[in-house]
């Protein structure tokens, strides 16, 4: 028996133009599906990616009672009035985000029995602040054989919680079980993501009364019950930043529509910096790339910083720029993986810590290389994009995790790229 691996070839030299679409962002659609499970009925979320990761978390939820149909773009959960509280092992341990089912079988079911997740590895990321913040609502944890089994025998009562780090995934799984704690809990030194934000307000639509998301500080007064609801998931700002430094990093230009351009503010000041022509409306931005970007220096935060899920694509544009570029990781610890895989292709990177040295060369040259998670193959993509000849990235069902249809979208904007 042969295992299959999936290859994108790129032949470099051809600069991007046009314009493309992006669909709801993955990091919020993951999190919609989890929080339908605190309503039974029917729910439907539109503007849903035909990714990887949506069908993984639709198993997630199948296994726990509901069932999940798509038609185009939109998705239909159908949630049951009594949901089997448990995440198995060979789900959860493909995306990490369905952790976050801990928080909402705990408020909807009293138990919830999920393994320790997985997901793309980017070294230690542990779930202690989900935990500690659900331990201050009632709930308690055992840890057996890999499977975390947490009990609110007495159902979840509100708490005043602090996070030590503006975690993404503490805070939603905070919030989801405070929904319908009982009680006014606040997360204090919340983050601030819009994807977290979108959840508010799809919460909100179902009958929470959540306020601040958005900002550091977020009020959840706990109800006893919510209604299923429809809503438009926000769209996706790491696929828009992305089809961005494509064009940017061939010379070409390439236009983004129903996007926020808002949500990127920070990547595409970045990006200006570094001798972009960016011009946004209110639902787009056009990215016009240099002939030869200039150096610059970005540091990776929570929501309004950087995103760390731009860092590797925006490495993978500074490699040629005209000088050297410092990159201070401040999120994900193993983070780097993608940069022997550069080096392979006659970049100069090195790593000190948590800083990545760039220092431009004039030119990189295709060769196989390995697209070991999501958005490192998406960087691997884009150095192919200006390399000498043809770049193999293999794994490239990674990126099949986080961008629907991006190879076609890519050909659709003059890239010699394939599938095999």
């Amino acid at each position: 028996m042969s295992s299959r691996i999936e290859t994108i070839k790129v032949t470099g030299g051809a600069p991007l133009r046009g314009e493309v679409a992006v669909l709801g962002a993955k990091n919020a659609v993951l999190k919609h599906m989890v929080a339908a499970m605190l309503a039974p009925g029917d729910h439907v979320l539109d503007n849903v990616p035909g990714i990887a990761d949506v069908a993984i978390m639709g198993e997630v939820l199948s296994h726990a009672g509901a069932t999940c149909q798509r038609e185009g773009n939109s998705l239909q959960i159908t949630v049951p009035e009594r949901p089997n509280p448990e995440a198995p092992l060979q789900l959860v341990r493909k995306m990490r985000a369905s952790i976050l089912i801990l928080g909402a079988l705990l408020a909807r079911c009293g138990e919830a029995r999920v393994a320790l997740p997985g997901g793309d590895d980017f070294g230690s990321r542990p779930i202690d602040m989900h935990l500690d913040g659900l331990r201050e609502m009632g709930a308690t944890f055992e840890l057996s054989h890999g499977v975390l089994r947490g009990t609110a025998p007495d159902g979840l009562h509100a708490s005043d919680i602090y996070l030590e780090f503006p975690s993404v995934g503490a805070t939603e799984n905070i919030l989801l079980a405070a929904a319908m704690a009982s009680g006014t809990s606040t997360i204090s030194n919340a983050a601030r993501e819009p994807e977290l934000a979108d959840l508010a307000e799809y919460l909100n639509k179902m009958g929470a009364k959540i306020e601040g998301a958005g900002t550091s500080s977020i009020t959840v007064h706990g109800v006893p019950g919510l209604e299923p609801a429809n809503h438009r998931v926000v769209p996706d700002r790491l696929e828009a930043g992305t089809y961005a430094l494509a064009g940017a990093i061939t010379g070409g230009a390439v236009t983004i529509i129903d996007c926020v351009p808002d949500h990127l503010r920070m990547e595409l000041r970045k990006m200006a910096a570094a001798g972009c022509e960016v011009s946004t409306g209110e639902d787009w931005v056009t990215v016009a790339g240099p002939e030869r970007a200039s150096p610059v220096d970005f540091a990776t935060l929570p929501y309004p910083g950087f995103h760390t899920d731009m860092h590797p694509q925006m490495v993978a544009f500074l490699a040629t720029a005209d000088g050297t570029s410092i990159v201070t990781e401040n999120v994900y610890a193993a983070r780097f993986r993608y940069v022997g895989e550069l080096n392979r292709m006659g970049a100069d990177i090195t790593t000190d810590g948590q800083h990545v040295v760039v220092r431009g060369v004039d030119e990189m040259s295709g060769c196989e290389v390995d697209g070991c998670d999501i958005r490192a193959a998406a960087a691997l993509v884009l150095a192919g994009l200006v390399a000498d000849g043809e770049t193999r990235v293999v794994d490239a069902d990674h990126i099949d995790r986080g961008y629907a249809g991006f190879v076609p979208k890519m050909v659709a904007l003059g890239a010699r790229i394939s599938r095999t």
